[in-house]
């Protein structure tokens, strides 16, 4: 449903382009770079923390949703685990036991993700206030 990207992800990263000084470029030019060139090895390997920032993003907000898959796929063994535990949940309500142990096992895959990418979070966080 969002044909033109997300329109935070979009302010997000123009901001964090904004940021990067013009001198790195106009010094690439100088020594003969093209456009491609200063966007391939210098502004592209600088925007690697929003770039993560925004794939975190993405990712949780696809591995949440709960109403897309309820509209786009037909087969109920295709559905996200979202929706599956709400099915647990509505057909065996008072086994609460094992409706923690699918929670535990929804957010393994978010937990795992974040200690991934954990070093390219930070690296954002404490370059974000450098000029």
């Amino acid at each position: 449903p969002v044909c033109f990207g997300v329109p935070f992800y979009i302010f997000l990263m123009t901001q964090f382009f904004g940021t990067i000084p013009a001198e790195l470029a106009e010094a690439a030019r100088i020594d003969g770079c093209n456009e491609w060139r200063i966007f391939w090895n210098i502004i592209l390997p600088q925007s690697v923390p929003v770039l993560a920032v925004c794939s975190l993003f993405q990712f949780l907000g696809t591995w949440n949703d709960f109403f897309g898959p309820l509209i786009y796929l037909n087969s109920p063994s295709r559905y996200t685990l979202a929706y599956g535990l709400q099915h647990f949940l509505s057909a065996f309500g008072g086994q609460w036991s094992y409706l923690m142990a699918g929670a535990t096992v929804f957010t393994l895959p978010i937990i795992v993700l974040f200690f991934v990418a954990q070093r390219t979070f930070i690296q954002g966080i404490a370059t974000t206030g450098l000029k």
